[in-house]
């Protein structure tokens, strides 16, 4: 199957005319748990599902520093949103990496627009049956789940001695329920992610759609992976954590850009509230608290690009020559995208805190870009002294802990 090329800049350019759209859905997004059907077909037109998915299968495959940038598009028109649409559209990246082309003929199927949320905690359990396994559990925080046409979760299966065998396991939307449990102020923010749960029940899943998890520290095989195998792409050679890392503080970088916009528009609209009054614009104050936030969110998107373009590069060297990609390189890439989204956390605080009372009324846009900001601190991935902590280990020989 094949797919009509398009640039970066124009998927770009793309995301940046659904910003007005995506601002005005926002507060309906968020009370339904995700973005609206139209916007989902937007998505479609657009070309958006397609992003990382081979061209063998009608993707773009594009690499990882021009997804970002499509997606740090779509969230500087709602951070939610971008949340949902990058977690949604990225793990083709996956399915195009580690599993067969048997597989990826038979998820990508005939129209290749997928829609695929994942979750990496194990939630359940996959049970050894005659030619695959039988799969049971329930998988929370399964961000993108709104309109999945799959699943790509973690389930165990116990040993009788040692610790139980990882693996990821595909299932087809006919095979999972997603449960009604986001959305509708139940959080504080990033109520349109369509992080929902998802339920499985006795599901039978072929050895074709179930391989061995072991993406973050894997021992990159001789010739590299299947993926890369079938499509020659080194980007498929699959090192997972900056990928991982990159997505979720991507959606970061996107938040600060959204934040940037409206407090630059009350910078030149609204007047101070200490006196003397004054147009913010000409106050030392707010140019200062503006400035900061500009470099801090520049700063973070060049960091996380850089980092994307670097990973990149990396698995270009492998295939090329053969110099090794290895789980250290991966991990301080991955610091890198974390440090990124910690410096657009940052701006996205300053300017709330300097935005003035209105700004956390509700309804604000800088209300809610604060509120999805301060929701992904709670995230794993924002937790970044644990981050570095795991990656000084790697650099030290030691095993990867996170």
């Amino acid at each position: 199957m094949s797919t009509t090329e398009v640039s970066t800049e124009e998927l770009v350019a793309r995301a940046a005319g659904l910003r007005e759209q995506l601002h005005a859905e926002s507060d309906a997004a968020e009370e339904r748990g995700g973005y609206s059907p139209e916007m989902h077909q937007a998505f479609v037109d657009a070309g958006f599902y397609r992003m990382l998915q081979p061209r063998m299968f009608g993707g773009y495959e594009m690499d990882l520093a021009d997804y970002f940038r499509v997606i740090i598009e779509i969230g500087r028109g709602d951070p939610q949103t971008g949340w949902a649409l990058c977690l949604a559209a990225g793990h083709a990246f996956q399915i195009g990496a580690f599993f067969s082309e048997r597989a990826q003929t038979e998820i990508f199927g005939i129209d290749g627009d997928v829609v695929i949320p994942s979750r990496a905690v194990p939630g359940g359990t996959a049970t050894r049956v005659d030619g695959g396994w039988q799969v049971d559990g329930t998988w929370d925080y399964c961000s993108g789940a709104t309109y999945a046409t799959h699943a790509l979760v973690l389930a165990l299966t116990p040993q009788p001695a040692g610790p139980p065998e990882r693996r990821m396991v595909v299932l087809p939307r006919a095979d999972f329920e997603i449960l009604d449990d986001w959305g509708g102020g139940r959080t504080l923010g990033l109520g349109g992610t369509g992080s929902n749960s998802i339920r499985v029940e006795g599901r039978f899943v072929p050895d074709h759609l179930a391989v061995t998890y072991d993406w973050k520290d894997y021992v990159m095989p001789e010739g590299g992976t299947l993926g890369y195998k079938l499509h020659g792409n080194p980007q498929y050679t699959g090192r997972s954590l900056t990928f991982f890392y990159g997505e979720l503080n991507c959606t970061q970088v996107g938040a600060a850009r959204c934040a940037l916009d409206v407090y630059t528009e009350a910078a030149l609209e609204r007047k101070t509230s200490f006196p003397p009054p004054m147009p913010r614009s000409e106050s030392a104050d707010y140019q200062r608290w503006l400035g900061e936030a500009a470099s801090l969110t520049d700063t973070a998107e060049i960091a996380l690009l850089g980092a994307a373009e670097r990973y990149t590069a990396a698995c270009h060297r492998w295939a090329d020559g053969g110099e090794p990609f290895t789980v250290a390189h991966d991990a301080a890439l991955r610091d890198v995208c974390s440090q990124a989204g910690k410096l657009a956390w940052n701006a996205v605080d300053l300017m709330f805190a300097t935005g003035g009372s209105t700004a956390a009324k509700r309804g604000s846009r800088l209300q809610r870009c604060f509120r999805d900001a301060m929701m992904f601190r709670t995230h794993i991935g924002a937790q970044y002294d644990v981050i570095s902590g795991s990656t000084g280990r790697v650099l030290l020989g030691q095993p990867l802990t996170h």
